[in-house]
C-alpha cells in the first residue's frame, strides 16, 4: 500500500466536493477529507451555524459523507488568513469603488495555495476539490481545460493556479455533468446526494454586501448621482451600494431605465447612463497569471475572453501594456467592471487571466 498516493480533499458538505471524494477512492487514491475554517469573526450566531460552505451545518455535512466513505477527516483553521486575505480586501474593494470577486482570490491565496502547502508539509501528494474543470499535461508544461460540462464550468476562477499547483491538484468532477455527479452520489448513497448548490459568497448573507461592508465598520456616505456630461439627477445611498452595469435598485426613477456607468470614490458620484453607455471596446488587466505560458508574446494573441463567471467568452486581441494587458475586443461588451477579472481561453484552454482595472 506504500505507492498508494495520498489525496486531501476539500469538502465543503455539498455534493461535487463529496463525489470528487468517492471517485478518487474507486481511482485507487488513499483519501482524506478537510474542511477550512474561515468563517468570520463578525458573522452572527445562525450564520456561523447554517451559512455557507464553512458554516457548522456544512461540516456537519461533510463528517457525515466522510464517515459514509470511511475516511478521515479534519477541520482546518484558515479563520485569521481569510480574514487578512480575502475579507478585509473584499471589504476596502467595495468601498474603492470596485466590485471584487472573493472566491478568485480564496481560491488563490487559501485553498491552493495555504491548504496545499499544509497538506503537502503533512505527508499529502495532492490536494482535490469538486471544482468543474480539467488539468492536462502538454510535454512538460500542466495546462487547465474547462469542463467537459460547459453549463457548469469553473475555470474562470481557477485562472491563477501555477504549475506547481496543478502538478498537485487533482479535479475529478471534470469529466462529469451536474445531472451525471448527482445520479452517481444517489446510487452511493452519499448523504447530500440532492443537498441544493450554494449560489451566494460564502460570507455574505442574503447577497447583502452594503449591510456586510457597513458592519465591518464602513458606513454609507451618500453622494450624487450624474449624469455622463456631469450634471446632478439625484442621490444615492453610498457607492458601495452599486456596481457598473446595474439597473435595479437604484433607489428612485428616473423616467427611464438608467444604468450605473461609473463610480467615483474621490468625488463620490455614482454616473448614470443609457444602456448604450455601459459599453465599452477595450480594458486594461493587471496582476495577470499565465498558465499555457510563462510570459504574453510581444506580439499579442488572439483569444476569447470572460469579463465575468457567468458571462459569455468574447472575441479578443491581447496586447502587453504597461505591466499589465490591454484587451481589444472585437465587438463592444457591456459593463466592463473594476476588480471583476478577465480570462483568457483558446478554445477549451485556460491561458490566463487578470484583474480589471
Amino acid at each position: 500500500m506504500a505507492d498508494k498516493k495520498r489525496v486531501l480533499v476539500a469538502m465543503s458538505g455539498g455534493v461535487d466536493s463529496s463525489v470528487a471524494a468517492a471517485l478518487l477512492l474507486e481511482q485507487g487514491y488513499e483519501v482524506e477529507g478537510v474542511t477550512m475554517q474561515i468563517w468570520p469573526d463578525i458573522a452572527d450566531e445562525e450564520e456561523r451555524i447554517t451559512k455557507g460552505c464553512c458554516s457548522l451545518s456544512a461540516v456537519d455535512d461533510a463528517r457525515r459523507v466522510a464517515y459514509h466513505l470511511g475516511i478521515r477527516y479534519h477541520v482546518w483553521n484558515f479563520k485569521d488568513l481569510f480574514q487578512q486575505s480575502v475579507i478585509q480586501p473584499f471589504v476596502q474593494e467595495y468601498v474603492a469603488g470596485r466590485t471584487p470577486n472573493p472566491c478568485i482570490r480564496c481560491n488563490k491565496i487559501v485553498k491552493f495555495e495555504a491548504l496545499l502547502t499544509r497538506a503537502l508539509a503533512v505527508g499529502f501528494d495532492y490536494i482535490a476539490t469538486g471544482h468543474y474543470g480539467q488539468i492536462d499535461k502538454f510535454g512538460d508544461r500542466y495546462v487547465l481545460k474547462r469542463s467537459a460540462s460547459i453549463e457548469k464550468d469553473q475555470t474562470y476562477a481557477l485562472y491563477n493556479l501555477t504549475q506547481h499547483q496543478l502538478q498537485h491538484l487533482l479535479l475529478p468532477c471534470g469529466t462529469m455533468s451536474k445531472p451525471q455527479l448527482r445520479e452517481y452520489a444517489k446510487q452511493k448513497e452519499i448523504p447530500v446526494f440532492d443537498k441544493p448548490d450554494s449560489q451566494e459568497i460564502c460570507f455574505v448573507r442574503d447577497n447583502d454586501y452594503a449591510g456586510f461592508i457597513e458592519k465591518a465598520g464602513y458606513p454609507s456616505v451618500p453622494g450624487n448621482f450624474i449624469d455622463t456630461k456631469g450634471n446632478v439627477i439625484g442621490r444615492h445611498k453610498g457607492i458601495f451600494h452599486y456596481t457598473v452595469g446595474q439597473r435595479k435598485g437604484l433607489g428612485m426613477t428616473f423616467g427611464k431605465p438608467m444604468f450605473v456607468v461609473k463610480i467615483d470614490p474621490v468625488a463620490n458620484t455614482v454616473t448614470l447612463g443609457d444602456n448604450a453607455d455601459t459599453f465599452q471596446n477595450e480594458l486594461f488587466a493587471k496582476e495577470l497569471n499565465w498558465i499555457a505560458f510563462d510570459q504574453l508574446p510581444d506580439a499579442g494573441i488572439s483569444c476569447k475572453v470572460k469579463i465575468r463567471y457567468n458571462g459569455p467568452a468574447q472575441d479578443a486581441t491581447v496586447y502587453p501594456a504597461n505591466g499589465g494587458v490591454r484587451v481589444v475586443f472585437d465587438e463592444p461588451v457591456r459593463a466592463v467592471t473594476p476588480g471583476q477579472s478577465a480570462v483568457f481561453y483558446d478554445g477549451d484552454i485556460v491561458l490566463g487571466g487578470g484583474i480589471i482595472q
